[in-house]
């Protein structure tokens, strides 16, 4: 199998996905789902760039490794949180239902196969390693696995502390400052992006690796510019007023680090 021919079977595959999981989230009323294909995504399309790949195999094995295992976890988690808050949809997706009410599911057929292009150009880091001929690992493919691990354990153990805060009935209406949110607002935001800075350290040692560093320059911009942050903190303070205004003044948004006095 040709690259070329990986990349249109892998966006085949995607699309037909993403419209099955459209046709879900119209029966159940709940666009939430959407994030969840977006999660599994990768998982998807990762084992098809291992098996159709010429590259070396033990590079190909630690692609498919780390592709897989950011995946599944992150799809897991947000497969049980949705099914835990269903009917109830994500705010974000309340917010487009009242933009787009005239026409909703067509519009919402195309945010979905746009969601579906974003995790086809996301997967680039994948497809690149996958095609690397080169019998030895290159040192910066090394560090890209290093720093994806520190990435997806720090994810893990942030939605962790916040699930735990949460599960306690007496932390209603209290903003989370324990573990990790003691030292970020959004713990799981900053790790989320060194996964994809690792993704592309680990394609940098294949031929035109290091073209992929859109990757963790797109997810850098939405989670500090479109859905992360910015929509994440205006619903916080609609809920939690000045608790969590002081939260906001004291802590850091973003890269963990000691909160002010």
């Amino acid at each position: 199998m040709s690259i070329t021919e990986a990349i249109i079977v892998a966006a085949w595959i995607i699309s037909t996905i993403f419209s099955l999981t459209w046709l879900l989230s119209l029966k159940l009323n709940n666009f939430s789902f959407v994030d969840i294909a977006w999660a599994y995504g990768l998982a998807v399309i990762a084992p098809l760039y291992a098996w159709g790949g010429a590259g070396h195999g033990m590079r190909q094995s630690i692609a498919l490794s780390i592709a897989c295992i950011w995946s599944l976890r992150l799809g897991t988690y947000l497969l049980l949180r949705i099914k835990r808050h269903h009917p109830h949809e994500d705010v974000r997706y309340t917010v487009l239902r009242e933009k787009w009410k005239d026409s909703l599911a067509k519009n919402f057929f195309w945010f979905f196969q746009a969601q579906a292009l974003l995790i086809l150009l996301l997967s680039a880091p994948i497809l690149l390693a996958c095609w690397n001929p080169g019998p030895q690992l290159a040192v910066i493919e090394i560090i890209g696995v290093v720093v994806w691990a520190i990435g997806i354990v720090g994810e893990a153990i942030s939605d962790a502390q916040m699930n735990a805060f949460k599960s306690d009935a007496t932390n209603k209406g209290k903003v989370c400052q324990v573990g990790l949110w003691r030292y970020s607002r959004h713990p799981n935001y900053f790790f989320e992006f060194v996964v994809w800075l690792g993704f592309w350290l680990f394609a940098c040692g294949s031929p035109w690796g290091w073209v992929t560093v859109y990757a963790p320059a797109l997810i850098l911009y939405f989670l500090l510019r479109v859905t992360g942050i910015p929509l994440t903190e205006e619903c916080a303070v609609k809920s939690k007023g000045d608790t969590y205004r002081e939260y906001q003044r004291t802590t850091s948004a973003f890269v963990p680090w000691l909160p002010k006095k």
